[in-house]
């Protein structure tokens, strides 16, 4: 049986709220984060993807 809780979790645009965006461009901003760090830990597709939130967000 595998450990659902550490397996990667694909996610679509429409999954990211704002709370969600807001959380990670703070963590990221605080330096407890890389964007690189983000994608692996929440599982988001792109670092581009972050790279527009801290755009719009910061």
């Amino acid at each position: 049986m595998q450990n659902k809780e550490n397996e990667y979790v694909k996610r679509t645009q429409k999954d990211y709220t704002l709370a969600f965006k807001l959380q990670v461009v703070s963590e990221i901003e605080r330096g407890e984060l890389s964007c690189r760090g983000a994608t692996n830990k929440y599982g988001i597709q792109g670092r581009a993807t972050i790279t527009n939130w801290l755009r719009k967000y910061r």
